[in-house]
C-alpha cells in the first residue's frame, strides 16, 4: 500500500470557509436558529421525516433538548429552522464538531426536509449551507490534521437524498449495520456464559467506574476508522442510557508497571493508574429506545457501545459484557438484542455478532468530504 506523506496545507486552507454563509432562498421558508423553545416541533417535523422515509427510528424530546447542552456547541450559528408563512418548521439544519478530535477533525452535517416541500431546491440550499458552516468550524478548529465533512443516510432511505450528497461531492465512505438477535425461544439458542480468567471481574455499571470506562472506550476505539476520543462533556450526554443494562469488566489487580511501560497506555489512563484508580477493561453500555418498539415492531434493548482494551483483547472482556447486557435484556422482558456496528470493523466484530446469533435488520452509509 502506498501512503501519501505529502505535506498537509494549513487547516484554514483546506477547509476554505466562506467569509459569511448564503440562508437558503428556495421555497420561500424563514430561516433563524433553533431555540431551546423550538425543542417540541422540531421533534415533531424530525419524526414526521423519520416515518415517511421509513427510516428505523424515531426520537424523544430529551434526545432533542440534550442538542442544547455541551459547551461546545453553539446553536445561534449552528443551526437552522426553516419556517412556512404559517409559522410551520418546514425543514432543519445543524452542523457540530466534537471537542475531543485529534488526528482528525471532523464536522457532522445534520438536517431534514418536510416531504411535502421536497422538489422545491430547499435541501440542495440547505446543505450548500451546512457545508459553508463545516468548513468555517473546521477552520477555527485550528486542529493541524486531516479533516472531515460527514453526513449520514439509511441505505434504504431516499435515493434522491444519496444523489443530493453526491452532487455536492460527498462520497460514500463507510457503510453500517444494524443487528438484531431474538431473546426468547430457540432460534439463536442460549445466551453464553463467558467465564473471565485471571483477576478480571464482571461488575455492573456504577456512576464511580464512569470515567475508567470512558478511558478504557477512547483506548479501545483508538484503532477504530472514523473514532475520536471522547471528552468527559461528549461522554456524559447520554440521555437513554440504561444503567440496569450496562456492564464493565475491571482487572482487579493490574500489572501497573508494565502498562505504565506499554507504549500504548495513554496519558489519561497512565495518570489514573498512577493515582489508584481502578482500570475498566472491557464495557457494555446500553440504551433504552422506546418510542421505536412500535417503529420496529418488537421490543428490545440497544448496545450502544462495547469493547475492549486494546491490551486486553483475546481475553473475551467484551464479550462478557455483551452476554450480560444480553442477559440484562431478557430478564426484563425485552425480545431483541440490538446493535450497530461498522462493517469494516477492524475488531472482528461483525464476524463475533454473527456467531451469537445477530442478524442485519437495517443498514445506513457515511458519505464524506476529505480535507
Amino acid at each position: 500500500m502506498t501512503v501519501d506523506t505529502t505535506p498537509l496545507a494549513p487547516i484554514a486552507e483546506r477547509a476554505a470557509a466562506p467569509a459569511t454563509l448564503t440562508l437558503p432562498t428556495a421555497g420561500g421558508p424563514t430561516w433563524r436558529a433553533a431555540t431551546r423553545d423550538d425543542a417540541p416541533v422540531w421533534l415533531a417535523l424530525r419524526n414526521h421525516i423519520a416515518r415517511a422515509d421509513a427510516e428505523p427510528y424515531v426520537e424523544n424530546l430529551e434526545e432533542i433538548e440534550e442538542i442544547f447542552e455541551g459547551a461546545w456547541r453553539d446553536m445561534a450559528s449552528d443551526s437552522l429552522l426553516g419556517f412556512d408563512a404559517d409559522g410551520a418548521l418546514v425543514a432543519w439544519a445543524q452542523v457540530e464538531c466534537p471537542p475531543g478530535d485529534v488526528t482528525q477533525v471532523r464536522a457532522f452535517c445534520w438536517g431534514g426536509v418536510h416531504p411535502d416541500r421536497r422538489g422545491e431546491g430547499i435541501g440542495r440550499e440547505l446543505l450548500a449551507w451546512e457545508s459553508g458552516r463545516a468548513r468555517q468550524l473546521l477552520a477555527a478548529s485550528g486542529k493541524e490534521v486531516p479533516a472531515r465533512i460527514g453526513v449520514f443516510a439509511e441505505d434504504d432511505g431516499p435515493a434522491s437524498r444519496h444523489r443530493l450528497y453526491e452532487r455536492a461531492g460527498f462520497q460514500v465512505r463507510r457503510y453500517y449495520s444494524d443487528l438484531a438477535r431474538p431473546l426468547g425461544g430457540t432460534s439463536s439458542g442460549p445466551v453464553p456464559d463467558v467465564p473471565l480468567t485471571g483477576s478480571l471481574r464482571l461488575v455492573p455499571w456504577s456512576a464511580d467506574l464512569d470515567e475508567a470506562a470512558r478511558l478504557a472506550h477512547n483506548d479501545a476505539f483508538r484503532d477504530h476508522w472514523g473514532s475520536q476520543p471522547q471528552t468527559r462533556e461528549q461522554w456524559a450526554q447520554r440521555v437513554c442510557f440504561a444503567p440496569e443494562w450496562s456492564f464493565l469488566v475491571v482487572d482487579a489487580a493490574p500489572d501497573v508497571d508494565a502498562l505504565l511501560a506499554s507504549p500504548d497506555t495513554d496519558a489519561e489512563t497512565a495518570a489514573a493508574l498512577r493515582a489508584g484508580e481502578p482500570l475498566v477493561v472491557g464495557y457494555e453500555l446500553a440504551s433504552r429506545y422506546t418510542e421505536d418498539f412500535a417503529v420496529r415492531g418488537y421490543s428490545f434493548g440497544y448496545t450502544d457501545i462495547l469493547g475492549a482494551r486494546r491490551a486486553y483483547r483475546g481475553r473475551k472482556a467484551a464479550l462478557a459484557a455483551l452476554a450480560a447486557g444480553m442477559r440484562a435484556f431478557a430478564a426484563d422482558g425485552m425480545q431483541f438484542a440490538v446493535l450497530d456496528v461498522d462493517t469494516a470493523n477492524p475488531s472482528g466484530a461483525h464476524g463475533l455478532y454473527a456467531s451469537l446469533g445477530y442478524t442485519k435488520t437495517s443498514g445506513s452509509r457515511m458519505f464524506s468530504i476529505e480535507l
